[in-house]
């Protein structure tokens, strides 16, 4: 038994080795690791049940930070196959049905087909372990890598949804480009398909059909989607050339010149197909549309090109010139739909932090890694968030609902300014992010109010602690609202200064 333990205690420990390595560029540096769980203290054979309930509670956080997208940018050609193969065993051995561990299982699987320690070594097959079921020799690796893994037998339903791939695979192979491969619900088929296997999608015998499968359908979609791309930015050199700037309309929105240069394919095929699957329709859209009515020339070149940016005296370009915005125009026409979409964010934001602030080391809670940056709560906001009473009907739940929305309100503001410095040389990704902080900001209006209104309660039920928690909180909010409304309405002449000082 303690032989056990250690092995699943080694597992773990290449797992989180591998996902701290992977977060340290998104948390700008080591990532704190709790007591007792450093790679020292995991050299002694003291309590080994005890550290790994800590290192199952550990991992299970660093899961809501490691997306599939994330793990396919990780697994690389360098990547060490045992580091895969843990994976592998961690994710089967979880049994966690959600979509998120069933793709990040499809990838550690698929990167074991992909690159085999030695080359060719799934390609002879093999015979069934009864000596006449042919088995693949990439099954039979499987079944050596899951054979301490407790895996539920194959219903003859199942073994008969595992032809069904080949089916798929060949339908895939015949398409003659992306916009056929995405209308044809391929790609839809497969996930449902796979979904449909429920916990019996980590047998190995699942596993050595996906695996291939994904290898090769993969590999077609890449060609379709690199095919596509290529066309649409032919079609756009040629009508820059010509002077125009507007290639066509999809779903309603001008796709210009600029947008089309901003297109990384690379970029996009190596996120999660199902995250990237609308940017990928919108592609096969516009080409379609590009076939159909080729671009004509929409706006003429100027005879002297109007200039993006202001030069210094001594001839350098200083930041690109960024339009004053009408702060108060765009608050009030904001939809019901953009409040909605992004309430859905924040809400997202709330459960990552109190995620985190409830299992990390309470030396560390209050420095909650973001995106771009660090969130720094008070001790009062990092209790809000490890509150057990927020359904509660009593005023110590609203004070902690209130608090986790002031502080979920400051992160995103911070995040979309960030991003905002970070796209200042293309107008149009600029604008998206301008257009969140304008519906953050009529947020924060919603948000005071009803902070407002749980002030009056404390202050009437005789509670000063639980005012100054808010009016602490409702401060920052206020300094961070103030820097977005500032950075938003800086006059051109304002920013280039800022933009001088700074060099």
């Amino acid at each position: 038994m303690a032989d056990d333990l250690k092995w699943e205690l080694a597992i773990l420990a290449t797992v989180q080795g591998f996902y701290e390595k992977l977060l340290q560029g998104p948390v700008g540096g080591e990532v704190p690791v709790p007591a007792g769980l450093e790679a020292v203290s995991l050299q002694s054979d003291d309590d080994i049940a005890g550290t790994l309930s800590s290192m199952h509670r550990w991992l299970r956080l660093l899961d809501l930070a490691i997306t599939p997208a994330m793990l396919r940018r990780a697994f690389t050609a360098d990547t060490d196959p045992e580091i895969a193969e843990a994976m592998l065993r961690y994710f089967t051995r979880k049994k966690d049905p959600s979509d998120a561990n069933r793709d990040k299982t499809d990838l550690a699987a698929t990167f074991l087909y992909r690159h085999p320690r030695v080359s060719g070594q799934w390609e002879r097959r093999g015979y069934g372990l009864d000596g006449s079921l042919p088995l693949s020799p990439f099954e039979i690796a499987l079944i050596e890598i899951l054979a301490d893994s407790e895996v539920p037998p194959l219903s003859e339903e199942q073994t008969q949804l595992l032809r069904q791939f080949d089916q798929l695979q060949e339908e895939a192979q015949n398409v003659r480009d992306l916009n056929a491969l995405l209308e044809s619900g391929v790609i839809a088929r497969v996930r449902e398909l796979k979904r449909s296997f429920d916990a019996a999608f980590y047998h190995p015998g699942v596993l050595g059909t996906i695996a291939p499968y994904n290898v090769t359908f993969g590999k077609r979609f890449d060609e379709l989607f690199l095919e596509a791309a290529g066309q649409i930015k032919r079609f756009a050199q040629e009508l820059e050339e010509q002077g125009g700037t507007i290639l066509g309309t999809v779903d309603g929105v001008d796709v210009t010149v600029e947008h089309i240069a901003a297109l990384s394919e690379s970029e996009l095929l190596r996120i999660d197909y199902g995250t990237a699957l609308e940017k990928f329709r919108r592609v096969s859209k516009l080409r379609r549309t590009l076939e159909q009515h080729p671009p004509m020339r929409r706006t003429p070149r100027p005879a002297v090109p109007l200039p993006t940016t202001k030069a210094s005296g001594d001839g350098k370009k200083l930041a690109p010139v960024r339009p004053v915005l009408d702060v108060p125009a765009m608050r009030a026409a904001v939809t019901p739909q953009q409040i909605s979409t992004e309430e859905s964010k924040l809400r997202r934001v709330e459960e990552s932090v109190r995620v985190f602030v409830r299992v990390a080391d309470p030396k560390f809670r209050q420095v909650v890694p973001m995106r771009f940056f660090n969130l720094i709560l008070t001790p009062s906001e990092a209790d809000a968030y490890c509150a057990d009473y927020l359904e509660e009907k009593s005023l110590r739940a609203e004070v902690a609902r209130a608090v986790l929305r002031l502080v979920a309100v400051v992160a995103r503001m911070t995040t979309e300014l960030e991003e905002l410095r970070r796209t200042e040389s293309s107008p149009s990704l600029w604008k998206l992010h301008a257009d969140s902080l304008i519906v953050l900001l009529e947020i924060e209006r919603t948000v005071h109010e009803n902070t407002g209104r749980v002030i009056t309660s404390a202050k009437q039920q005789g509670d000063p602690s639980a005012v100054e928690t808010l009016q602490a909180s409702q401060k920052k909010l206020n300094d961070c609202s103030d820097l977005v409304i500032k950075t938003l309405t800086a006059k051109p002449a304002e920013k280039l200064a800022g933009a001088a000082t700074a060099k």
